[in-house]
């Protein structure tokens, strides 16, 4: 079982910490995902040509122990990969932990342009329906996914808002009180509770998030949720997009229980599992083996577990400076 990384870099500048190159479209996850691997493929092409030429390859190991998925190969030794590196010479590799990055990310060249307090940090991560909902998964998902965004934006010590979203559930219908109404029901209160417990409130006991947040909770779902947590929500997200206005009664609560409503437009479907499949199979990325033939890639099922989205604002100018995607996934 492999896990794998996968990064956007800076979708605002072209992608700073993995390849630095300007002009690249502002897209949402998808899309900069696609822009993020043939960007990594051309910029590292010219060094896998460069080792080819000279009829050697070679690892290089970086401090965090990764590697670039290019072997050493010399004469009689038959431990080694021949021909050069394959689908893999664009990612980097944690042996140690069994971890592929997609693509591989220059992590020395990471960072922000200005002291992190100058900045609105704000994340955002969502718990895929693709897996369990196992609380102490969960929580690993987001130890590891709040540990990248914090190595990306240049080790800063903390983020203003960590938002939660949980599969299952949406804010839709055909007016603000039948979404609101059929909001109550969905999801699962149990494991949404416990993972607050367990993983969310950690973060911010530890003092990595300043605020907590909650996506897509509903009147019900709300009252429900704040009177069972220790640290309640200081946010709630709620998507409109089918409804003309905030729920009335949703309104009032969140008046009532200090909780700050805003409205945004992420997809409550992010990262579907053959949407992940198709970036990176043959027709894609081409990490992925056919899966008619087995060649030509790593085999195996693919499972999307977290997307993680992070947005860094330039306080006294309202520019977003830094944004971009992490996501992980399983194959076995």
């Amino acid at each position: 079982m492999a896990k794998l990384i996968l990064s956007t870099g800076n979708i605002i500048s072209g992608g700073p910490s993995i390849v630095r190159k300007p002009g690249a479209s502002n897209l949402e996850l998808v899309n900069s995902l696609k822009v993020s691997f043939q960007d990594a493929q051309l910029d590292y092409a010219d060094e896998i040509e460069n080792l080819n030429a000279n009829g050697t390859t070679k690892t290089t190991t970086t401090t965090n122990g990764t590697s670039n998925g290019v072997h050493e190969a010399t004469n009689g030794d038959s431990n080694t990969t021949d021909p050069v590196a394959g689908p893999l010479y664009w990612t980097a590799q944690d042996q140690k932990n069994n971890t592929i990055f997609v693509p591989r990310i220059d992590w020395e060249t990471a960072g922000l342009s200005e002291e992190c307090s100058q900045y609105d940090i704000t994340v955002k991560i969502f718990f895929l329906p693709t897996t369990t909902p196992d609380v102490s998964r969960r929580a690993q998902y987001t130890t590891e996914a709040m540990e990248l965004v914090l190595k990306e934006l240049g080790g800063i010590p903390d983020v203003d808002l960590l938002v939660v979203s949980f599969p299952g559930m949406s804010f839709d219908g055909d007016c603000e009180w039948e979404a609101d109404k059929l909001n109550a029901s969905q999801g699962d209160d149990e494991s949404e509770i416990a993972t607050w417990q367990a993983a969310v409130e950690e973060l911010h006991r530890q003092g990595l998030v300043k605020r907590l947040g909650i996506s897509e909770f509903g009147t019900e779902k709300l009252a429900r949720f704040i009177k069972r947590v220790a640290i309640p929500p200081a946010v709630d997200q709620i998507n409109l997009k089918n409804c003309c206005n905030v729920p009335p009664p949703l309104a009032t609560l969140a008046k009532e229980q200090n909780v700050e409503l805003l409205v945004h437009s992420d997809c409550t479907d992010i990262l579907p599992e053959g949407t992940l499949r198709e970036l990176l199979g043959p027709q894609g990325a081409g990490l992925l083996a056919d899966p008619a033939t087995g060649s030509g890639g790593l085999t195996g099922n693919l499972t999307p577990q977290w997307v993680i989205k992070y947005t860094a604002v330039v306080k006294n100018r309202g520019v977003i400076e830094n944004k971009g995607y992490f996501a992980g996934a399983e194959l076995n």
